[in-house]
């Protein structure tokens, strides 16, 4: 893959969009369709997915069946196939609500709906590794609940936080199963102008290169492969570095 790929890397290539000519096709076209994906799920997951997380674990009254019912929900949400996740927004964003299929704002809805679930429970386990006296100092000088949370919990747990929301995006960017789902698979030769313009995302145009019946596509197929595994190891190297910068050792 790296010798195919890595000689078909070059501005032509990182500049264009999808074509049926294998020599002036490119993948600028499914970048920015990835990156507006991207953008519209970190919009959508993670002020929900924060705000949940210091609801559960700070708010919500304890021993009740219905705090006990939504963590199991949670929990499992984050194990449910992503192609579950498709159909869901197949169904409720397009079907029912007559969103434009095959656009970002799709696809961002759709895997905000996957990545909630992952943000939840890492900002819920960064909370929890916050020491009890931390809250007991801050209320101790007359802080409310909600100061203490806000103003001395959260910015302490926001590493712990920012790593599983990163890990969670680069989860989300490599996904192929539920954009397939949502039509994501069109042939799409322009970069899409906004979030709600027909577009492709990487691993699409990953997949759509590989059916590709031209042998000259299987060098596009290669060096798309590696643009997508320089962003997610760029994400997951960005997520450590945040983790070993801001970490605070107790």
């Amino acid at each position: 893959m790296l010798r195919n790929g890595l000689g078909g890397i070059d501005w032509q290539f990182l500049s264009g969009s999808d074509s049926t000519n294998a020599h002036v096709a490119g993948v600028w076209g499914a970048t920015k369709g990835s990156l507006l994906t991207m953008l519209v799920t970190l919009l959508l997951s993670f002020p929900m997915g924060v705000l949940a997380a210091v609801y559960l674990e700070e708010f919500a009254p304890k021993n009740r069946r219905w705090v006990e019912w939504v963590e199991v929900s949670i929990n499992n949400l984050a194990a449910v196939p992503s192609i579950i996740f498709g159909l869901l927004g197949l169904a409720v964003f397009i079907n029912t609500l007559g969103f434009p299929r095959s656009s970002p704002l799709v696809g961002g809805l759709t895997l905000a709906l996957m990545t909630m679930p992952v943000i939840v429970i890492s900002g819920r386990n960064a909370i929890k590794a916050v020491p009890p006296s931390i809250r007991d100092a801050a209320l101790a000088i007359g802080a409310s609940k909600v100061q203490t949370v806000f103003h001395h919990v959260l910015p302490l747990a926001l590493p712990g936080i920012l790593t599983g929301t990163i890990i969670g995006m680069a989860r989300a960017l490599g996904e192929t199963a539920p954009l397939l789902m949502i039509g994501m698979r069109a042939f799409v030769a322009t970069p899409p102008g906004g979030v709600t313009d027909p577009s492709s995302v990487l691993p699409m145009q990953i997949f759509l290169w590989s059916d590709e019946i031209d042998k000259a596509f299987v060098q596009n197929t290669s060096a798309a492969i590696i643009v997508l595994l320089v962003f997610l190891l760029a994400m997951n190297g960005l997520a450590i570095y945040l983790r070993n910068k801001f970490e605070v050792r107790w």
